[in-house]
């Protein structure tokens, strides 16, 4: 398999790049007044300002040409059909089919999987309605009055971001909480409010085997049987979405109080099935949908638009832009909207998880920068945090800002403090202030010269720090399910022209095995000795410590 590197159109923008170093974004808007124009993407719910990164037409006709040398639109199409894109497992890559409103029968492996999903979904949408409106009762016969969703990774952060970011769009008819961490303080203080009448469950695992999952499940178990006294009230305070059904039932969940996943869809592309269901108990059925038809209208979007004005492929293109042409390290993630304030971590795991790989589809090394590390936070917060980095570091980080135009929770005054922030912050990152400026901004304040030449470097912005802005109409579910999606694909079209397995996960797997193998040794009498030297003594330390062992 030939290398990106030896394509024409990788090699252009290799030099195109030492060109662009060179240049300042002031000098690409005062030389171009279209530049706005030429340089965003408005969609229905959406607006994607790209105009602030350090590019020309050329570099954006250099970049739409590499994306077709990598045959971006075949790989799409492969992707929608149900071909087997995820090379290392053998599997297809159909999240999108989870939200595909069309009806269109999707046939895999002689299935067809259209009518599979909506099975699902009616049996969701029916089991919602039941805990909803009080018909799902507890074992003492109380009403669900509070949802626990015990997951890890994907299983955790999608429903969570989503109820967070929604969570103005909840009736309160039930309260939903979250337990990830195996840390016991975490479920621990979950529980201590609640009501084990009143607690319904919701144990979500593709495998059902993951120790971190069903450490806390059990301990959910032991808590709930503790206070009934009976363990068949695990039947009515239990579910579970998971692959494996003989794990589930064994652990006394009923047949009929299991969710199915498949798997052709990844963990962290999963929040679009059953993983989804503390989205739908939370807010209602309706609104889960209303999220899937979002993603779906994104789905289209990218299927359906030419390169040029793809908002996800743009995305991509001047992620790897950035990355590996321009050298950068990191990209920030920085959404103006409290709501939103789980994105960063949410996207963290979706494109590192993804991309952060080393070797390409057939193996090799490569020796290209990949994906970015993904961090970021709210915005305000952020400006009296990390901002300073962003402004004067030695480091260049590349930032999406994500504002909306209505406000979640209109209070008077504070939209507009927000989204005066919103727009300031990336216009400073773009100028940056010289030193001349600094000079007569402190001179006209009456600065002695003494004064000016001691803080003038200390107040000197260089600029020239690349964003993209992303302005959503709202943040209701469509334009969230959207927002999601457009993410999703990015990510997809960045592991193609990157060359990299996007859908496996190979280095989370490792660190589970070694975690398994201590586990063990913790309980064991005794030193052990089959570790490196630092291990084997951090352990050692660890059990006479804590077990005089």
């Amino acid at each position: 398999m030939n290398s990106r590197q030896e394509l024409p159109s990788w090699q252009f923008l290799v030099e195109h790049a030492q060109q662009m170093k060179k240049q300042h974004l002031n000098d690409l808007f005062a030389n171009d007044v279209q530049r706005f124009d030429k340089f965003s993407i408005k969609l229905p719910h959406l607006l994607l300002d790209y105009s602030k990164n350090l590019v020309t037409q050329e570099t954006m006709t250099g970049l739409i040409k590499l994306a077709q040398d990598c045959e971006i639109e075949q790989w799409r199409d492969k992707m929608f059909s149900g071909e087997k894109i995820n090379l290392t497992e053998n599997r297809a890559v159909l999240h999108t089919a989870l939200r595909d409103r069309s009806g269109e029968a999707l046939i895999l492996d002689g299935e067809n999987i259209t009518e599979t999903i909506n099975t699902e979904l009616a049996k969701m949408e029916d089991f919602v309605r039941k805990v909803r409106q009080g018909e799902w009762k507890g074992h003492s016969g109380k009403r669900i009055t509070d949802i626990v969703n015990i997951g890890v990774g994907g299983s955790n952060l999608g429903p969570q971001m989503v109820t967070e970011a929604l969570k103005n769009h909840s009736d309160n008819s039930v309260n939903v909480h979250y337990v990830s961490n195996v840390d016991g303080a975490q479920i621990a203080e979950v529980l201590r409010p609640l009501d084990p009448a009143s607690v319904l469950f919701v144990v979500s695992s593709k495998t059902f085997t993951t120790t971190e999952t069903i450490t806390n499940a059990r301990t959910a178990k032991s808590w709930l049987t503790s206070a009934s006294f009976d363990d068949e009230a695990v039947k009515h305070h239990f579910v579970a979405v998971t692959s494996n059904l003989k794990n589930a039932t064994e652990f006394g969940i009923g047949a009929d109080n299991i969710f199915s996943m498949w798997d052709w869809v990844g963990g962290r592309f999963s929040l679009w099935s059953a993983i989804g269901l503390p989205i739908a108990l939370d807010m209602g059925f309706d609104k889960f949908m209303a999220l899937l038809e979002g993603a779906h209208q994104m789905d289209r979007h990218f299927d359906e638009t030419p390169l040029e004005t793809n908002t996800p492929v743009i995305l991509a293109l001047l992620s790897l832009w950035n990355t590996t042409f321009l050298g950068s390290q990191s990209q920030a993630i920085l959404p103006y909207d409290q709501t939103l304030h789980m994105l960063a971590a949410y996207l963290q795991q979706a494109e590192m998880e993804s991309n952060g790989k080393s070797v390409s589809w057939s193996g090799e090394d490569i020796d290209y920068q990949t994906v970015p590390s993904i961090w970021g936070g709210v915005g305000i917060n952020g400006q009296h945090a990390f901002y300073q980095y962003l402004h004067q570091s030695k480091n260049i980080i590349p930032a999406d800002f994500i504002g909306s135009i209505e406000s979640s929770t209109p209070v008077k005054g504070h939209h507009e403090t927000l989204m005066s922030n919103f727009f300031a912050q990336t216009e400073a990152l773009m100028s940056g202030v010289n030193e001349q400026q600094v000079r007569e901004d402190l001179k006209a304040k009456g600065r002695t010269q003494e004064y000016i030449d001691q803080l003038a470097p200390h107040k000197v912005h260089q600029g020239n720090r690349p964003t993209n802005t992303i302005l959503l109409d709202r943040i209701d579910p469509l334009s969230l399910g959207g927002l999601i999606a457009l993410y999703e694909h990015k990510i997809f079209v960045q592991g193609i022209i990157l060359q990299v397995c996007s859908f496996d996960q190979w280095g989370v797997e490792l660190g589970k095995g070694l975690a398994a193998k201590i586990q063990t040794e913790l309980a064991e009498d005794g030193e052990v000795g089959e570790h490196d030297s630092s291990t084997t003594n951090l352990i050692n330390y660890y059990k006479q410590m804590r077990f005089g062992k």
